[in-house]
């Protein structure tokens, strides 16, 4: 007697195939790149966005966090284009370090464009957020969310900076863009560049006199004891991360998983970018800065007309890099900074 699949058994055995193939397709482990691990924010929500996908995929997409930029020895600089070429299969990227690669990223790291969180949500989150995305996907990375690194404050170990002559002479750190270094140059500092990795030890020994990063860094790095006595809130630039995947990898995914992988990404930027702000709104939330001045380092603020000082001294710097940046998207950011 022969036997007959119904319509409904042939659906089956086609979606239990599939699932089979695409099982098959799947890596058993797929890599993600951070700069920083636990107990940084960013670290943290990369390991927010792994048990997410592993959770959400039943274990089909099992994703590992390398932290330290570990997949390309170190050089975070180096990142965005092993992402591309597929020798990284994600990463939690901040826009300093790609902007190396994609341009348009120097937007954010133009001196004093962003007065406040509001600011960095104007650009992120709205047309020129959209505008960005699509200048990295055309360069062969598909991003999927934003995090963020938190404002770039000063610290040193050598005096407290209220004025652009405060930074005279001194030796300061910054991680890649050259508009760090001509930033640091026009407020008369001597801008030193090299990784994370290897800027605590230099300023352990005094090779580096400052560095500028987020409070988080400070805190959780302890920079207190390898000589940072002095932090300024200046708010110069701030560095908002994106998570992103190879393109390749993403095409290899089934619909299903890829929603799943995107929504995680969502959720763990919106947990990265609450804690990268915890604690550090004066007159607001200020318990960090109140656990960094019980440390002994003294906190200097700016009034608006000490930052302007420092805007005006910066000008030619952000003319320079607006125009490599795109006169229209840094006429759109400016905008939409000014109705936020």
């Amino acid at each position: 007697m022969k036997r007959y699949l119904t319509l409904a058994g042939v659906a089956a055995l086609a979606v239990a195939w599939s699932l089979t193939a695409t099982a098959q397709s799947y890596k058993p482990e797929y890599k993600l790149s951070t700069v920083v691990g636990k107990p940084f924010p960013w670290g943290n929500g990369g390991e927010k966005w792994g048990d997410l996908v592993r959770e959400r995929t039943q274990g089909r997409i099992n994703i590992k966090m390398y932290p330290g930029a570990a997949l390309v020895a170190g050089d975070q600089s180096k990142e965005f284009t092993a992402l591309r070429q597929g020798a990284i299969d994600l990463a939690i990227g901040s826009t300093i370090n790609w902007s190396p690669q994609v341009k348009e990223l120097n937007l954010f790291s133009l001196p004093f464009l962003m007065p406040d969180y509001k600011a960095i949500d104007a650009l992120t989150q709205g047309e020129v957020g959209k505008q960005i995305f699509k200048a990295i996907e055309a360069r062969e990375v598909l991003p999927l969310a934003w995090g963020e690194n938190g404002f770039r404050e000063i610290t040193n170990s050598k005096r407290a900076i209220q004025k652009p002559e405060d930074l005279k002479g001194l030796k300061i750190r910054f991680a890649v863009s050259p508009i760090f270094a001509e930033t640091l140059t026009a407020l008369g500092a001597n801008p030193t560049q090299m990784s994370w990795a290897d800027a605590q030890p230099a300023l352990s020994t005094g090779a580096v006199d400052g560095q500028e990063n987020p409070l988080t860094i400070f805190t959780v790095a302890k920079l207190h004891t390898v000589g940072q006595k002095h932090v300024t809130l200046w708010g110069y630039v701030a560095d908002p991360l994106i998570f992103a995947v190879n393109k390749e990898v993403w095409a290899s995914w089934s619909a299903a998983d890829r929603d799943v992988v995107l929504k995680a990404a969502q959720d763990a930027g919106r947990g990265i970018i609450a804690e990268a702000r915890a604690g550090i709104k004066p007159g607001d939330d200020d318990k960090v800065l109140k656990d960094i001045a019980a440390l002994g380092v003294t906190i200097t603020r700016l009034s608006d007309a000490d930052r302007n000082a420092f805007r005006a001294a910066t000008k030619p710097v952000y003319d320079k890099w607006a125009s490599q940046v795109g006169a229209d998207l840094v006429k759109l950011a400016e905008s939409s900074v000014a109705k936020r």
